[in-house]
């Protein structure tokens, strides 16, 4: 059994958004392998967001464990909540802000296409 000890980064501005955010990393990329750039627990504190930005050669999928977020996906803007899990594909655009008044915390993976 291999016992993995995660990294956290506070990243700020995060792809153009607003305020600070925690990024923790489950998986180091020697876990990862080829197929897979991130797979993260995120923290967005009330009032942050990760600005609207494009993937290329990569796709991301988002499971949202607590709070509720304001979801941009393309040019559609949805509610999403604890439970539910978005995706955007290789070459699509999209963002998350937090819309609640706890923090917004999820899982994020990121994959190579």
């Amino acid at each position: 059994m291999a016992v993995i000890k995660s990294e956290i980064e506070i990243a700020e501005k995060k792809a153009g958004g607003k305020g600070k955010i925690s990024i923790e990393r489950v998986l180091t990329a020697k876990e990862l392998g080829e197929g897979a750039q991130m797979f993260a627990k995120v923290t967005i504190p009330k009032g942050a967001s990760i600005g609207k930005h494009q993937h290329v050669g990569t796709t991301e999928t988002y499971h949202i464990l607590e709070g509720i977020a304001k979801y941009t996906d393309n040019d559609e803007v949805y509610e999403v909540k604890a439970g539910e899990t978005t995706f955007c594909a290789d070459g699509d655009f999209h963002g998350i802000e937090n819309a609640g008044e706890n923090d917004l915390v999820f899982m994020a993976l990121i994959l190579k296409c």
